[in-house]
């Protein structure tokens, strides 16, 4: 049986909540447009509750939507699938969204509210306001514009058919969290901890800067003199955004870039306290980098995995946050050549052979993940409007 569609505006199916914060918890974690990002709350961390800028009010809880109103075509927006949200704090540049459960589920609305059409048709509005930068508002771009809906059973039906990729890509995202920690864990107990060698360094091993062993590259690729290469692009926004680069034409790219290949690792130079560790995964022969990255290459190139473990380490992360320059938290950056003052303990070949053939294994899996997700995203996306329109009927599809 297919089930008859309605047509109702956004307004009609939910709220913008405005609910201001007002306990007094000692630490609490505050989420800025910059913390979400296509469909994640990114930051979880806790800082202390005192003079927090004027910008941080709202409180949301479990089952919201957090939409930001600038540049709709960024993706800033999160649904909220966590409890325990107490101390968070989100920015009056967020909407808070919360739906009319009796009509609409949270998991659809926010599925229209992602969906391609829907951030097109905000992007063109926020473009037609005035104003420094595009921008929406509740009331008079999002709140009337009207979609259609099923009854709330045909609604399960599609979240639970979305859900399945959703939960495969989230299990990705979980094996990769997971094997990064069990890399670093492995590389602090061999190289920090010295664990397998009786807790102290062996008498053969010797202490280096990290400049002995690797070196940073900096050769510049230039869009402008090669405008027809598909180019893939390594940036801040992507790695934010999923860890898997952007393949654009060059000359939709408007600044120099660095030429990256196999033998790449990088990390942000940019607001360090924001750790970007990137093992590009070189999947054509035009990889580039934003120069926001410090690109390092080993020297030996056995010891690719174990630079990456250095530079992917706490103390390499405190290092670099201890080198900046800059005045304010959003424009710091790490001077480059510092980094190659880091000391690190230096094994023979065979050790570090024997310590990579652990961790490298670890490393193409969690890049076989990322690319697997991305193809997940795909289907979704696909699937996404054609579920949404009734295009496919979901009214027989046992889930």
């Amino acid at each position: 049986m297919k089930f008859e569609w309605k047509e109702y505006t956004i307004g009609d199916l939910c709220d913008t909540i405005s609910d201001t914060y007002k306990r007094n918890d000692e630490e609490v974690i505050l989420i800025n447009t910059s913390d979400v990002l296509d469909g994640n709350v990114l930051n979880h961390k806790a800082v202390k509750n005192k003079n927090l800028k004027g910008q941080f009010k709202k409180t949301f809880r479990h089952n919201d939507i957090l939409y930001s109103e600038i540049r709709p075509a960024n993706k800033r927006f999160a649904f909220v699938d966590f409890d325990n949200t107490e101390k968070y704090i989100a920015s009056t540049k967020l909407m808070v969204l919360r739906a009319h459960e009796d009509v609409v589920l949270p998991q659809y609305l926010f599925a229209i509210l992602k969906s391609q059409k829907v951030i097109e048709t905000l992007q063109h509005l926020a473009e037609t306001r005035s104003g420094t930068f595009p921008q929406i508002t509740f009331s008079s771009e999002l709140a009337p514009m009207n979609v259609m809906l099923p009854n709330i059973v045909t609604q399960k039906q599609i979240i639970a058919i979305l859900s399945v990729i959703e939960c495969k890509i989230k299990l990705n995202n979980e094996i990769n969290a997971n094997l990064e920690q069990q890399a670093q864990a492995i590389f602090k107990s061999w190289f920090v901890d010295f664990e397998p060698f009786g807790g102290t360094i062996p008498e053969t091993w010797f202490m280096a800067k990290l400049g002995d062993i690797a070196s940073i590259k900096t050769t510049s690729f230039s869009p402008a003199k090669n405008p027809d290469v598909t180019l893939e692009h390594y940036s801040i926004p992507a790695f934010d955004k999923n860890k898997y680069p952007v393949f654009e034409l060059a000359k939709e790219v408007k600044s120099n870039k660095y030429i990256l290949t196999s033998k790449s690792i990088m990390i942000s130079k940019l607001n360090p306290n924001t750790k970007r560790v990137w093992r590009p995964m070189y999947l054509t022969e035009f990889a580039v980098s934003s120069t926001e990255f410090i690109i390092f290459e080993a020297n030996n190139p056995i010891y690719k995995d174990f630079i990456y473990s250095i530079i992917d380490s706490v103390d390499f992360m405190d290092w670099m946050c201890a080198h900046t320059t800059g005045s304010t938290n959003s424009r710091q950056r790490t001077i480059p050549s510092t980094t190659l003052e880091f000391k690190v303990p230096i094994a023979c070949d065979e050790i570090i052979s024997e310590f990579c053939a652990i961790v490298s294994p670890m490393y193409d899996k969690i890049s076989q993940n990322i690319c697997e997700n991305q193809k997940l995203v795909k289907i979704r996306d696909t699937l996404l409007p054609k579920l949404m329109s009734g295009e496919i009927d979901v009214s027989d599809i046992t889930i």
